[in-house]
Formats: C-alpha cells, sequence, structure tokens
C-alpha cells in the first residue's frame, strides 16, 4: 500500500527540516512525498528544494490559505492512504509502518488515527468517542484517510481559516459515516503557538459554525460555544498580550 504524505508550508525556515526528515527517515518503504509551499520569502523554499530528488512533487506558489494547500496536495497524490503533517509537527519513528499495518492490505472506508504528543499539553488520545459531537475529537497531525474517502465525501473547505479540519472531520465521521481506526500508539508531535492556539475565540467560532452547519441544534450548540468561551477566557486575553 502507498501511503501518500503531503506538509504544507509557509516561512518556516526553522522547522520545516526536521519536519520533511521525519517523513523521509521512516522506515515504511512506499511513501510519496509531496510539499506545498506557499510562495515563502525566508529560504523555507531552497531547503526544500535541497530534497527535490526524494520528493514526489513540490511547488512554491501562492494560495488561499492553508486548506487551499492541503487540497493541492491531496490532489496530487496517488497513494491509497493520504496523510498530513504540516511544518513545525514531525513523525515519530515507525509511525507509517504502524499505520500501514493497521490499515491491512485494503484501507476501506476507515479513518486512521493515532496518538499525538503535543509540545507543552502532552499525549492526547488520537480518538475520543465522548467528544465527538462537542469539539475537538481527534488531532489532525496522526490521521490518515484513504484516498477513496477524499474522493467520495469532498477535501477541505477553503473557506476555513482555521478549522477546516475540524470541518472535515465533522463531516466524515458525524455526518457521512465514515469508520474510525484508532491505534493508541504514539505517531506524531505537534508543536503548539500556531494561528489556532493563538486565536482561539476565532476558532470556537469556527467550531460553532461546523456544528450548526451540520444540523446540531443551534441553542444547544451555541450554549457549548458560550461555556467554551469563558473556561477559555484565560487563554484569549493571555494571546492578546
Amino acid at each position: 500500500m502507498k501511503i501518500s504524505v503531503v506538509t504544507v508550508v509557509r516561512n518556516d525556515a526553522s522547522h520545516i527540516e526536521e519536519t520533511m526528515k521525519s517523513v523521509l527517515e521512516q522506515d515504511y518503504p512506499d511513501v510519496e512525498y509531496i510539499v506545498i509551499d506557499g510562495n515563502s520569502s525566508d529560504g523555507t523554499a531552497e531547503i526544500v528544494r535541497s530534497y527535490a530528488d526524494r520528493l514526489a512533487f513540490f511547488v512554491s506558489e501562492p494560495d488561499k490559505g492553508i486548506y487551499d494547500a492541503m487540497n493541492k496536495g491531496i490532489r496530487r497524490s496517488t497513494g491509497e492512504v493520504v496523510g498530513m503533517i504540516n511544518s513545525g509537527d514531525r513523525y515519530f519513528p515507525g509511525a507509517l509502518s504502524k499505520v500501514a499495518a493497521a490499515f491491512g492490505p485494503e484501507p476501506g472506508r476507515r479513518i486512521f488515527w493515532g496518538d499525538v504528543e503535543y509540545e507543552h499539553l502532552g499525549r492526547v488520545r488520537g480518538f475520543r468517542e465522548n467528544r465527538r459531537y462537542i469539539g475537538a475529537f481527534a488531532p489532525h497531525p496522526s490521521m490518515f484517510v484513504p484516498r477513496s474517502v477524499y474522493d467520495e465525501i469532498g477535501l477541505y473547505d477553503d473557506t476555513f481559516r482555521l478549522l477546516g479540519d475540524y470541518d472535515f472531520m465533522y463531516r466524515a465521521v458525524n455526518v457521512c459515516g465514515v469508520g474510525v481506526l484508532y491505534l493508541p500508539e504514539l505517531i506524531a508531535f505537534y508543536r503548539e503557538g500556531g494561528l489556532s492556539d493563538r486565536l482561539i475565540a476565532r476558532c470556537l467560532a469556527d467550531e460553532l459554525r461546523v456544528k450548526i452547519r451540520y444540523g446540531r441544534n443551534p441553542a444547544a450548540a451555541f450554549s457549548v460555544y458560550l461555556l467554551k468561551l469563558v473556561k477559555n477566557l484565560p487563554r484569549i486575553l493571555l494571546a492578546k498580550k
């Protein structure tokens, strides 16, 4: 089974090589690696080009945002399964072999999640059934999606700036009934401090938008939104300083 891995990046020269090496040094033999750069101006593109002979595809050009870039990568992919690891994050050694073994010879109509080590928060479970209608129920860096699932239900909605991945997961699992394949082993490391960590209030608003879009009761969804807003107020205020 071929696994396609897509990395999207813009102006992250300090971390892109670490991310790329975590993919290129995997022990799994059939990996297609694609890097989509959003027209970086800090030397990122030059670092990526130094690995050109080990990449299936690379482009550096303007895009409409992170989810537009992800969609470009998915459209270029030819593997049966696609994983997304953004610049700054990284796979642990042996991660792709674990993913392939879990899927088996036929990926089926299932999305894989494994556990993720957050930089400050620590280990987060790859799938939490009790949160699937409440909020973030799975971490994006450990997600691997059969290409056939993307073909069936569509790619990321690039009108989202922050939570297009949550929109995709919610749509796949809660609306389209795609199965879940969860492996309780560490697959990826997530570096905190990105836009979603800095713009918490915007993320909560996007989360509310997703829930209402897919049929949750607006009053109930808004109540959860307000509770989360209050709970996260210290973090929101801290991020503004």
